[in-house]
Parts: C-alpha cells; sequence; structure tokens
C-alpha cells in the first residue's frame, strides 16, 4: 500500500487513479495522518433477467387486503 501526502495526491491524481485501478491501494495523508484510503470500487451486480422478477414476484404470497391499511395499523401501532 503507497502512502502520499495532500499536496502530491493533488498533483498526481491521475496517476494515483492508475494505480487503483490497476488494484493497488493508496493512502492519503495529511500532516503525517491518515486521511482517506483509495482502493478499487467493487464491481458491479449483474442486473436479475426481467422473466426471473416476475416469477418472483408471481411467487409471492398475495396479501389479504390491501397494503395501505397494512402500513396504517403498524403506523398507529406506534412501530
Amino acid at each position: 500500500m503507497e502512502r502520499v501526502n495532500l499536496t502530491h495526491a493533488k498533483a498526481h491524481l491521475s496517476e494515483l487513479l492508475n494505480k487503483v485501478e490497476e488494484g493497488r491501494e493508496v493512502v492519503i495523508t495529511r500532516h503525517g495522518k491518515d486521511v482517506v484510503r483509495l482502493s478499487p470500487a467493487r464491481q458491479s451486480r449483474q442486473p436479475i433477467p426481467l422473466a426471473e422478477l416476475a416469477a418472483f414476484r408471481a411467487s409471492m404470497p398475495r396479501l389479504r387486503r390491501p397494503s395501505v391499511e397494512l402500513i396504517r395499523e403498524i403506523r398507529d401501532e406506534g412501530y
């Protein structure tokens, strides 16, 4: 893990981001104290295909009464 001070980070931000894209971590310090850690972003999850989502919704049991009534009841009970 590389440590750089704030002045260096401001002057070389693109270079630091390239290192992070390669999978490395960089810590930026101010007055010798760690302030922030730059690390690679997690990869986003794959979207769920619409057909699978529709099948999941269809498998859910139906409410016996409108959801607005249920929400009001919970609210009125003080939860």
